[in-house]
């Protein structure tokens, strides 16, 4: 049955793999949003100190029930996970362990990143043109936003690519599986904007395109601090790399461009971003 979208694993040797990957040592507190029926909670939960379950579909509290009356340790959550508090959770966090509701991949993986410094590790199953983004490199199609903001606080890395044949219901899309470790804060909101305005419309040059998206800084202005990087001054955004990216913001706003992590994306539920 179709429950808002979601795709449950129906592969138990799947599962365990994603349990391997997952590289958990037993002292980990793991969040996992989508707990669907709780396959993969069930197979979690041994191998964790905590385990929080985030799940929307209220006609899933049975299944989720019974995983979490066999293991103390789990934690329910009947929320929506892009308005859920995230930082309210206790004990906070340390990695995610997710098969990840499609619809809410991207902005829920950069919610994670910007509200929970305590998460060191990502291992979640998104689909396919999703996990190409966030792991893209500049100059290529798949380039963009996700890519340039996840990429600035975390090494992306594709463990597996996952037939639609395991799940239930089947997929219209390839899945993948990536893993993200932090290494770094998230990016400030200054750079987070400018990231966004920069691909607003990617097939003009960068300064055109922070101009027609309402940034308030003079395209002279802009191509100079392109120039000073080492950078045409028409170049598009594609054309940067996610550090190139950071300096070009701390040289238009020197003040804000490192002034604390990004709180929250400002997408919501079911949006897309980049």
């Amino acid at each position: 049955m179709v429950r808002l979208g979601q795709n449950f694993l129906a592969d138990a040797n799947l599962r365990d793999a994603i349990v391997r990957d997952a590289a958990l040592s037993g002292d980990e507190v793991v969040l996992e949003v989508g707990g669907g029926e709780g396959v993969l909670s069930r197979a979690l939960a041994p191998h964790v100190r905590a385990l929080h379950v985030v799940e929307l579909d209220e006609r899933l509290r049975e299944p989720l029930g019974s995983v979490a009356a066999e293991h103390p340790n789990v934690s329910l959550h009947f929320a929506d996970a892009m308005r859920l508090d995230l930082r309210a959770l206790e004990p906070a966090p340390t990695a995610v362990v997710s098969n990840l509701p499609y619809s809410i991949a991207t902005p829920l993986l950069l919610r994670t990143i910007g509200q929970l410094p305590s998460v060191e590790r990502w291992t979640v199953m998104v689909q396919r043109e999703i996990a190409d983004r966030l792991r893209a490199s500049p100059g290529t199609k798949a380039y963009g936003v996700p890519s340039v903001l996840v990429q600035l606080a975390c090494e992306v890395t594709l463990l597996r690519t996952v037939d639609p044949a395991v799940f239930v219901p089947r997929p219209r899309v390839g899945s993948a599986l990536v893993r993200l470790v932090r290494r770094g804060p998230a990016p400030a909101e200054p750079l987070s904007r400018l990231v966004r305005a920069a691909f607003a419309h990617r097939r003009k040059a960068l300064a055109g395109s922070l101009e027609l998206a309402g940034v308030p800084v003079p395209r002279d202005e802009v191509a100079a601090a392109l120039v000073n990087l080492g950078l045409p001054p028409d170049v598009r955004a594609e054309g940067l790399t996610p550090e190139q990216f950071a300096a070009l913001a701390e040289q238009l706003n020197p003040a804000g461009a490192d002034a604390g992590a990004q709180a929250e994306s400002p997408t919501r539920r079911g949006g897309q971003v980049g």
